[in-house]
């Protein structure tokens, strides 16, 4: 299955925004919104991408083997041992049909299979939440009296009281509890689903990436020196005159 990396419609990616906050709060009808965000802190969001980590945990360890088995292969096919396969070494490499491209073909499909099942269920949760997003926007714009919603990059600065992000996911909390992971037969996504569905696994991924690198210099913080100082020995004493 494929998903068309489309922005979602208008409606979505500029209507999103409401945050539970007091009417009064708003400036002048104006307010701004995250739609991903807004899906994203959902609990059905949580719930149903925790359950598919569960789920699918012998598929995530099989793809975590084939990476290592296709690093394993680009530290053979790195000839000068730099540690970066470059795209001349990755040329050589089809020039001379090193069967070891068949082998990397090969472990990138099984992959490409492994995946799919895990995608599939995060798409349809992603799908099922955002099916009532609409209504969700709309509620939160009716009790906040809003009049225009415009995307967090549009303003260079504005006060917290103008997010209300917060606000359409409590109102996606009420409307949509939890959902499920598992779609009918021959469930396709919608194209809009594509978009979204793209844009939040890159913040995951994004996240994902941030934490590995707080979690290192964490490690790093609390490790010893590698080489610590050595003790300092005692001079030796100088001898002492003999007393006559």
């Amino acid at each position: 299955m494929k998903f068309a990396i489309k922005t979602f419609s208008a409606a979505l990616l500029a209507g999103a925004a409401l945050t539970a906050l007091p009417a009064t709060a708003q400036v002048a009808g104006i307010a701004t919104l995250d739609t991903t965000d807004a899906i994203m802190q959902t609990k059905a969001f949580a719930q149903a991408y925790q359950q598919i980590g569960t789920t699918f945990t012998s598929n995530s360890q099989m793809i975590q083997a084939k990476r290592k088995e296709i690093n394993d292969i680009n530290a053979q096919l790195d000839t000068n041992k730099d540690k970066n396969l470059t795209q001349d070494e990755l040329d050589a490499a089809i020039k001379a049909k090193n069967p070891l491209l068949t082998q990397l073909e090969a472990k990138e499909r099984e992959i490409a299979q492994l995946q799919q099942p895990i995608v599939t269920a995060q798409a349809f949760a992603v799908e099922s939440i955002a099916d009532r997003y609409a209504a969700a926007q709309q509620q939160v714009i009716t009790q906040k009296k809003i009049n225009m919603i415009l995307a967090p990059d549009a303003f260079i600065w504005a006060p917290e009281a103008v997010d209300v992000t917060k606000a359409v996911t409590a109102a996606l909390d009420l409307a949509v509890p939890s959902v499920g992971i598992t779609p009918p037969a021959n469930w396709q996504p919608k194209q809009s689903t594509g978009g979204l569905y793209e844009q939040i696994q890159q913040r995951l991924l994004t996240a994902a990436r941030v934490q590995a690198i707080r979690n290192a210099q964490a490690q790093q913080a609390v490790q010893p020196a590698a080489n610590p100082a050595a003790p300092a020995t005692p001079a030796p004493q100088q001898p002492q005159p003999e007393s006559r």
